[in-house]
């Protein structure tokens, strides 16, 4: 058994009934930090594009992705951004009793809009409550322009801006498995650059592609820390109806790893992530209708549990595997 339990004072703990003792830094534990109390996201649907889509980087787009992008159970995207926003706070600030929130640009390829287009959707944000903008994109856009724009205003407005940003995997074959149309390398310089305007960086990875090894997921980890981002989002595969990745799964040419397999990488990946990088969730869910495969039809609660239960065996925490520079 590998034994790397360490005590990482970093942070303090924030415990209540909405905030287990995690063995690494939940984003519930940072919102409360940060902000003084529960804070819940507002899903945005804008009318976005992809240059993995439309011809300029590629087409056909991600093959594990569907046509309605990351979003599911949106508000229409013709409605107005402000619209979206009141009707999504009245419902969730009554189910969740919450006063502060966070204006989440979901699906898509978020910045990829001309100028004075995105500034608008974006401007529509500042409304009473939320304390927090978090852009969904992709590395190739990331434009000098929406980013001094995103810098002004978080100066002028005091609200947070956090730029979601998809990598995926460490590896740049997996990359083109996966019709992503960018490298590593194009990740990383996207990271920098917006951290050079100030905003925060939070970025996608999935735990299970099975052309990953153990030493990409632990990499992974290794150089996100090293690259200063300050939150992950990690994701377990989860497969479509009507996608390449799901014609490509029912032909029996492409096999998921066992769920097993899945637990011990996310163990992995955050033993090696830097304890001071904020983890906003570790399961993907899906929808319903139309999933060939999620999580082994495990309920991602349950499969929560077994990562819990798994760090706890092995003696992991996030961080006692990092190696500070």
């Amino acid at each position: 058994m590998h034994i790397c339990l360490k005590t990482h004072n970093k942070r303090s703990k924030i415990l209540n009934n909405d905030n287990l003792n995690l063995p690494y830094y939940g984003f519930s534990e940072y919102l409360k930090q940060r902000y003084g109390e529960r804070t819940y996201k507002l899903p945005v649907n804008l009318p976005a594009g992809c240059p993995n889509r439309d011809g300029r980087v590629a087409t056909g787009g991600c093959i594990f992705c569907g046509e309605e992008g990351a979003g599911f159970e949106l508000l229409p995207s013709f409605l107005p951004v402000r619209e979206q926003l009141l009707k999504n706070k009245e419902y969730i600030g009554k189910k969740y009793n919450v006063q502060k929130f966070i204006a989440y640009f979901q699906n898509y390829s978020n910045t990829y809009f001309p100028y004075k287009v995105f500034c608008e959707y974006i401007s529509q944000a500042i409304i009473p409550d939320v304390v927090a903008i978090y852009i969904s994109t992709r590395p190739d856009c990331i434009y000098p322009e929406h980013m001094q724009f995103l810098k002004d205003m978080k100066e002028k407005t005091g609200v947070d801006i956090t730029l979601e940003i998809g990598l995926q995997s460490i590896n740049n074959e997996t990359l083109k498995f996966l019709n992503r149309g960018h490298t590593v390398e194009d990740f990383f310089q996207a990271v920098e650059r917006v951290k050079g305007y100030g905003l925060d960086v939070c970025a996608h990875v999935i735990q299970d592609l099975p052309m990953d090894t153990v030493e990409d997921i632990a990499c992974c980890a290794d150089q996100l820390s090293s690259a200063g981002v300050h939150q992950v989002k990690c994701h377990s595969l989860y497969i479509l109806d009507g996608t390449v990745l799901g014609d490509l799964y029912q032909q029996g040419r492409f096999q998921v790893l066992p769920l097993e397999d899945f637990i011990k990488r996310t163990g992995v990946f955050l033993s090696h992530l830097d304890p001071s990088v904020v983890v906003q969730r570790l399961i993907s869910r899906a929808p319903k209708e139309r999933t060939l495969y999620c999580n082994h039809s495990t309920g991602w609660w349950k499969v929560h549990n077994m990562i819990l239960e798994y760090m706890t065996k092995e003696g992991l925490s996030q961080g006692c595997s990092y190696q500070k520079p």
